[in-house]
């Protein structure tokens, strides 16, 4: 199935929504950070055929047909793309979001603005805000300081300025991030990889045991362990995101 471009226009950027044609209420695919819509080129066209519900993927600022956003990356500005694509196409009742990896910030963020529009969510090894502490916040700046310098001296495109920026204001983001919390009312189901991507084992421990926390704060959630997957369980275990939206839909 051929998905078709939506250009919506906030604070004077274009931003690129790729919907398939479907039944309402939509299910939206939010890839993580680095990625763009094409990361759901495989997943989106069967979810749709199995489903036949509407599918929207998008480009954050600065990746795919979306244009660059000034500054340090904003973690309220990429919820407000998302809000204002989603009003754009429609999409304000029963939605279903499915998020991986920092895509988890911006879902958490939005269902706590709208939480009337989300009839769930899944997290895909997403971003929780269990696992930002700021022991884990210092560990990962130092972690992942080497691949940014790396980043600096790469050519710079629209891609690696919104990383650098993104990687610019992870602290003061991620402290921020800590504090929020999923609201109660969206179910959601907890997809942990078996190797998370933490290159650290006891990193990539403390992000299960927040997934599994996260998991734990409300009776409608469900956490589920994606064996033998990486960090990008929507290529390895499509199977389980499968069924985890299945098992929302049934709830609608």
């Amino acid at each position: 199935m051929t998905a078709a471009t939506h250009i919506v226009e906030r604070d004077g950027r274009k931003i690129a929504f790729h919907v398939i044609p479907g039944v309402l209420p939509a299910i939206v695919l939010d890839a993580g950070g680095g990625n763009d819509s094409s990361y759901w080129s495989t997943f989106a066209p069967e979810l749709a055929k199995r489903t036949g519900a509407r599918i929207i993927t998008y480009d954050r600022a600065g990746f795919g047909g979306s244009d660059e956003a000034p500054g340090p990356w904003s973690l309220t500005s990429a919820i407000d793309d998302l809000e204002a694509g989603l009003r754009a196409l429609g999409a304000t009742r029963g939605t279903l979001l499915v998020s991986h990896s920092l895509a988890g910030e911006i879902a958490t963020g939005i269902t706590t603005r709208h939480p009337n529009w989300f009839a769930g969510g899944v997290m895909v090894d997403a971003n929780v805000p269990e696992f930002y502490t700021d022991e884990m916040i210092a560990r990962q700046t130092k972690v992942y300081a080497p691949l940014i310098e790396k980043l600096r001296q790469a050519p710079p495109t629209p891609a690696t300025r919104q990383l650098l920026a993104l990687s610019e204001s992870f602290e003061p983001v991620s402290r921020a991030f800590h504090k929020m919390e999923w609201p109660k009312t969206v179910p959601v189901v907890v997809i942990v990889a078996e190797t998370p991507p933490q290159p650290d084992p006891a990193d990539a421990q403390a992000w299960r045991d927040a997934q599994s926390l996260f998991a734990s704060k409300a009776a409608n959630r469900t956490l589920v362990t994606a064996a033998k997957s990486s960090h990008n369980v929507a290529h390895d275990r499509p199977d389980l995101v499968f069924d985890a939206i299945a098992s929302i839909r049934l709830q609608q």
